[in-house]
């Protein structure tokens, strides 16, 4: 894992990296195509269909039916990319994506974008706060959550070097930066984005950024915290997450997503069988989407740096055994 030196405070859009990526992967790889559910204006991949018109296919709003296209031509030796909003590719397409595509062994990467509050005001219909949940319930799945742009230009030629089906969620509009240019990442591996001793907060998406922040609010209460990014939610990092229950005792674990299928339970379903260890889960409650603004709808779901912060301090609390 890479310790971080700094925290880059800069934001880039997902959609652009995702394309720019694209296309530099189609260059080397004639087996690339991209699919898209009425979405490709939306996640930015016009330029892709103009360099590559053969091998962009927009297959309408029928979600179900383009995780089936890209599954034929799995079959037939192409590398598919299917894209369109998470909440349809996960739920409405689900029984595709497990009999078509992971049950027949299939080679097709699935790109859900505006994940959780993400989707912000398109509300509640359109925020997915389950679909990783059911993407790891999807035998040999791979799943995945690019923390930046940075990230996601490296994880996307990974995807398409390893055959299987595998998952990304992907916000599509700016996010903030924290890894500098070149920063290496590996699939299933955890990065360390800040060193502590006193209590890890195990973080995706971009409740890492906010994971960060907490950090720094808790410093200056004397507090040493450790961030990790799992940005890989399956195959899980299960090394650094008992290394950090052993090293500092406690755990916070932080995403945009529900709770009860999500990054806090694969975690404490690691501790409960390898070394139990206090887990303060900041999530989504159970509770289906709503509209508002990115920062709106952080605080509304106690997703800010602050409430990352207020969980730490209660899993420090349980660890030396005082009430929080």
């Amino acid at each position: 894992m890479k310790v971080m030196k700094r925290f880059i405070d800069e934001q880039k859009d997902m959609r652009a990296s995702y394309c720019e990526a694209m296309l530099e992967l189609a260059e080397r790889c004639p087996e690339v195509v991209a699919l898209d559910a009425d979405l490709a204006a939306a996640m930015g991949m016009k330029p892709f269909a103009e360099r590559f018109p053969q091998r962009m296919i927009d297959c309408g709003i029928q979600e179900a039916n383009m995780v089936g296209v890209a599954c034929g031509m799995s079959a037939a030796g192409k590398i598919p990319f299917a894209h369109t909003f998470a909440p349809f590719l996960t739920r409405r397409a689900c029984d595709q994506v497990f009999m078509s595509g992971a049950y027949a062994r299939m080679n097709v990467k699935l790109v859900g974008s505006d994940p959780g509050i993400t989707a912000q005001l398109n509300g509640g219909t359109h925020m997915p706060f389950e679909d990783m949940g059911i993407m790891r319930g999807i035998p040999e799945m791979t799943v995945v959550e690019p923390t930046d742009s940075v990230m996601l230009k490296a994880l996307i030629p990974q995807l398409a070097e390893q055959y299987g089906m595998a998952y990304m969620r992907l916000v599509r509009k700016a996010v903030k930066r924290v890894y500098e240019e070149g920063t290496a990442f590996t699939i299933g591996k955890a990065v360390r984005v800040c060193e502590g001793y006193d209590v890890t907060v195990i973080a995706s998406g971009f409740c890492v950024s906010e994971a960060a922040k907490a950090a720094g609010l808790l410093a200056k209460e004397g507090l040493s915290v450790r961030v990790l990014d799992m940005f890989t939610w399956k195959p899980l990092d299960e090394k650094a997450i008992l290394e950090a229950a052993r090293e500092t005792g406690a755990i916070v674990t932080a995403e945009n997503h529900n709770v009860l299928s999500g990054l806090g339970t694969a975690v404490a379903s690691v501790l409960a069988r390898k070394y139990p260890a206090p887990v303060e889960m900041v999530g989504v409650q159970d509770r289906f989407g709503e509209v508002g603004t990115l920062a709106e709808l952080a605080e509304h779901f106690g997703l800010t740096a602050q409430h990352i912060a207020a969980a730490a301090r209660r899993a420090v609390a349980r660890k030396i055994g005082k009430e929080a």
